[in-house]
Parts: C-alpha cells; structure tokens; sequence
C-alpha cells in the first residue's frame, strides 16, 4: 500500500464525512476508543490534548470501536452522548468503526501496512501521531496515557 493519511476518510460520528485531507498541514492524533474499557477514562486526557494544542493546530480524532472485548456497543448517538456527558468531549469522533482484521477500516490496515502489522491495535485507545504530511511519525500503545510525557514530546515537534 502506498499513499498518506490524506488519502482516507471516516464517516462522522454525527453524520457526514470526516477526510483526512481536510487536515492536511496539522498534525493528527488518531485514538481507537471504547466507552466500557477500564482505559475510557483517557477520553479526559485526550479532550485536555485537544484543549491545550488545537489553537496551535493538533486535531484529535477518536475512532469509537467495538473490536476489543465488545466494549463499545452503543449507537453513535449514544456513544456521542455518553463521550460529551461524561468527559466533555468536543474533539471530532467518527463512527463506529473496526480497526484490526480483514475487516478493519482502510485507514488502520494502510498503517499496518507502512509500520508493520506489531504496530496494530491490540486493545482500545492506541494511539498513532500523523504528521503534517500524512505521514505516520509515531504509534503510541493503549496504556500510554494523552498526557505521557514521550507523547506530548512528539506531539510539541509535529506541530507547524
């Protein structure tokens, strides 16, 4: 597989259509998300991302999925209502979506492709860092929290 990020997009999580393309010149933090994990509770961290670098051009942009211990099994509207009532979330969230397997969005299996399959999800809430570009400058695993200290750091050098 050849290409950029910028060559995906993602259906919104409240309809319409989210292009990566449409993000072309910033940085873009990519998270698989789930509302019943033990790790949920990094939505805070990530909405406290998204609060302290969007005016310096970072998008966050969570991928609710279901794939891991079926823990996001709601609608759209009950995700999108669950994730604003209880952290605040005003980051862009897209639809449900499969991240891992043959049936993973084209997205997540365009970066198993660039960074090698180990680079795949293996639970809710990896994280990967796409740079400017398009490019994939980093993968971050599920336990690194939005505020570890190697991730802002990677975050602060992606932005313009």
């Amino acid at each position: 597989m050849t290409g950029t990020a910028h060559d995906f997009s993602f259906r919104g999580l409240k309809g319409g259509t989210i292009a990566l393309k449409d993000f072309a010149g910033h940085p873009v933090l990519i998270v698989n998300t789930a509302s019943r994990c033990g790790l949920t509770p990094q939505y805070s961290g990530l909405q406290r991302l998204w609060t302290r670098y969007r005016g310096k051009g970072l998008i966050v942009l969570g991928v609710p999925s279901n794939d891991f211990g079926a823990q996001e099994p709601g609608s759209e509207a009950e995700i999108g209502a669950f994730c604003e009532a209880n952290y605040g979330v005003d980051f862009p969230l897209t639809a449900k979506e499969p991240v891992i397997g043959p049936q993973a969005h084209p997205f997540y299996r365009w970066v198993a492709a660039e960074i090698g399959e180990a680079a795949a999800p293996k639970w809710n809430f990896h994280k990967y860092l796409i740079g400017a570009s398009g490019e994939v400058i980093e993968s971050f695993g599920s336990r690194m929290t939005p505020e570890d200290a190697g991730l802002t750091a990677a975050i602060e050098a992606a932005l313009p």
